[in-house]
């Protein structure tokens, strides 16, 4: 069965499900881990410089038996160790650090993104961006480019700027609890045709000390489509279906094997209904919760709503 997709702007289609390798078990076992959502189907897989393991995911892509043609592969240029508090690269390095990628990686990834605003130096995320369009046209990289945790003054220095290519996507933490803090985000991202890609989408139930409002809602849907699928769908799998609905990329990292098996049967599961989306969504705009306070946070309140109702 082909595995759903996104198209982007430049007509590049992308997998809705992405096995992601940042954190906790599957970024020590990124080799192993990687063959498993291969081989459950999963055929989006995200890393970054600052995970420190593109050489085990370019290794589990070439192990895994799954032709790399048929692989979507993300890679992130970051600051030291990921951490947006540490040194990012400098213009003169960037040839060297995006091919030392590519290098580590086995081949060119599909998709590399800018991992946080602070990569760059200060006031040189234009010049910054126009190294890469200049690698892109000469062939040193054939990815899509795309940014993560962008805030809105960030895009408003690139886009105002004269840029041959807008960033495909922007990856963020994504799910229900944020998207009050997240319009201005969104709204220009909607202007320019720029797709989100969700970072932590199960927060609401692995990390919110509760699950919060949407829990029950999820639970409730989960029951609802494991009768009419005769499927076990739980309310994991049911908070990526909404993340589906809304056209963003679920990005999700596990080292469970069954969880990873799950995770691959989302895609093969039915839409919500028009009515639960919105009601996850209104229900999810209530509060504000963010599991990843590194990013996102400078410079960009948050909105004055509780962590849980």
């Amino acid at each position: 069965m082909p595995v759903p997709t996104f198209k982007l702007l430049d007509g590049t289609s992308i997998p809705t499900i992405a096995w992601g390798n940042g954190t906790g078990d599957a970024k020590k076992t990124a080799i192993e881990s990687g063959k498993i959502a291969l081989n459950a189907g999963i055929r989006h897989v995200d890393t970054a410089q600052g995970y420190e393991n593109e050489k085990e995911t370019g290794e589990c892509i070439a192990k895994s038996g799954v032709d790399r043609k048929d692989i979507f592969l993300t890679t992130k240029i970051s600051t030291v160790k990921g951490d947006p508090k540490n040194p990012g690269v400098e213009l003169e390095d960037l040839r060297a650090n995006v091919k030392e990628s590519i290098e580590k990686l086995g081949s060119q990834p599909d998709l590399i993104l800018i991992h946080n605003p602070f990569v760059p130096p200060k006031g040189k995320l234009v010049e910054f961006w126009k190294i890469l369009e200049q690698m892109k046209d000469k062939g040193e990289l054939t990815a899509s480019l795309g940014v993560s945790n962008f805030r809105p003054q960030d895009f408003n220095e690139l886009l105002s700027a004269d840029i041959k290519y807008k960033p495909v996507v922007n990856q963020l933490e994504y799910h229900p609890y944020v998207l009050t803090s997240l319009d201005p985000v969104f709204k220009i991202q909607e202007e320019h045709g720029i797709v989100t890609e969700a970072y932590g989408p199960l927060s609401p139930l692995l990390r919110h000390k509760t699950g919060g409002p949407i829990k029950p809602i999820l639970e409730r849907i989960a029951q609802r489509l494991s009768k009419e699928t005769g499927k076990d769908v739980d309310a994991a799998a049911a908070l990526l279906l909404w993340t589906r609905a809304k056209g963003v990329v679920a990005v999700t990292a596990s080292g469970n094997e069954g969880r990873i098996n799950k995770l691959s049967q989302v895609q093969e599961l039915p839409d919500l209904t028009k009515e639960e989306v919105d009601e996850i969504e209104q229900v999810g705009r209530k509060i504000h919760f963010r599991a990843y306070d590194e990013h996102m946070c400078v410079d960009y309140p948050a909105p004055n709503l509780p962590e849980d109702l």
